[in-house]
């Protein structure tokens, strides 16, 4: 056992069983042994690379879609722009690098912040952004933003939220807990507790005894945070995250570890866990104040956005083994997934507060 393994076994043995969103909450943010409070998991020496790691033309065209929503809203001044859970800063660094290129003015104007609630990640972000010449606060909360126009990006955000599960039972439908087995082992069983069943997904009446359906009332609240500061201020808000467009049922609670897929349950605050994100269910949250939404893939964003100009730019003054490399990343970025790409697993979602506001479209060219 992990020693968080351990602590959570005691707290079990103690109280009863636990919800999974309890466990994930332990697992990723206890602040003694939770994942992120204690380790670096981002890049090849970590356990998984996000899109930003792969290549730079991720957070270039961020930065593209940033720029033209500012000039879709008629170049507001002043204007904050914000990455909500940042990673390492490396997006940040990359549309940073970008917005002064096409418009210096605005990456000298408008003020930057960093919302991360991870005293560790905090250091590892100003070292990275460290040459940085743009106004850049941190900021453990979305409301402590100053209450201007705001543009917000999070990538890989809403998968980390807890999440809670409902297993189909003979009885109906019961909240999935972590008990332990009769050798006090950690291990996923059918609580007492039942969902809410106006919540529940329109198949799950028929759904066969065992499935699950998961519901994120921690993701519903954050979204419910943003909407309220954009329907306030003005403003809008990407976000890109593995998910899908539609609500359903299935298990999509999944740990990651030294780049590998782990058992949930194995290694308790040293792997990864994160689950689906229900991109209907967080749009809906959005319209409900007001704004307007948009659900795409990152394969249809990123070409929309010039990923394939891009890549012919960088690659038109580089030798074979660049342009092969600029290849590969433009695969791995909006490739499908039969062939390891990110593409269609990975959804975008566009959202935007009342006109001027709105979706902008073409594609600026970046200079060298």
């Amino acid at each position: 056992m992990t020693p968080l393994a351990e602590r959570v076994a005691r707290l079990i043995e103690a109280s009863g069983p636990i919800g999974v969103a309890d466990y994930m909450m332990l697992c990723l943010f206890d602040p003694a042994y939770g994942y992120y409070t204690t380790r670096e998991p981002f890049g090849a020496g970590g356990d998984f690379t996000t899109a930003p790691e792969i290549s730079q033309m991720f957070g270039e065209l961020i930065g593209v879609w940033t720029y033209q929503t500012w000039q879709s809203a008629g170049k507001p001044d002043p204007i904050v722009i914000a990455e909500i859970g940042p990673g390492r800063g490396t997006l940040m660094k990359d549309l940073l690098r970008t917005l002064g290129k096409l418009d210096p003015s605005l990456a000298h104007s408008a003020r930057f912040a960093l919302v991360e609630t991870s005293p560790r990640l905090t250091e590892i972000q100003k070292q990275t952004l460290g040459r940085a010449e743009a106004q850049i606060t941190w900021r453990t909360s979305i409301e402590t933003i100053p209450p201007h126009p705001l543009i917000l990006v999070g990538n890989e955000l809403f998968d980390a939220l807890p999440i809670r599960q409902y297993v189909k039972t003979p009885a109906g439908w019961r909240e999935r807990v972590v008990g332990l087995d009769k050798n006090g082992g950690l291990a996923l069983m059918a609580g007492p507790g039942a969902p809410d069943e106006a919540l529940l997904p329109p198949d799950a009446v028929t759904a066969p005894e065992g499935a699950i359906v998961e519901l994120a009332p921690a993701r519903t609240a954050l979204m419910e945070t943003i909407g309220h500061r954009l329907a306030g201020h003005g403003g809008a808000a990407l976000f890109i995250d593995y998910g899908h467009a539609e609500p359903g049922i299935g298990d999509t609670l999944q740990a990651l570890r030294r780049h590998e897929y782990d058992d949930v349950l194995a290694h308790p605050g040293e792997a990864d866990l994160t689950a689906h994100v229900d991109f209907a269910a967080l749009a809906a949250v959005a319209r409900s104040q007001g704004l307007t939404t948009s659900v795409t893939t990152q394969g249809d964003f990123l070409l929309r956005m010039g990923l394939l100009e891009r890549a012919g730019a960088l690659g038109a003054s580089g030798d074979e083994t660049l342009r092969d490399k600029l290849r590969s990343e433009v695969e791995r970025l909006a490739g499908p997934g039969a062939t390891g790409g990110m593409g269609e697993l990975f959804k975008v979602l566009e959202i935007t507060a009342l006109r001027p506001w709105i979706r902008p479209e073409g594609k600026p060219k970046i200079r060298h």
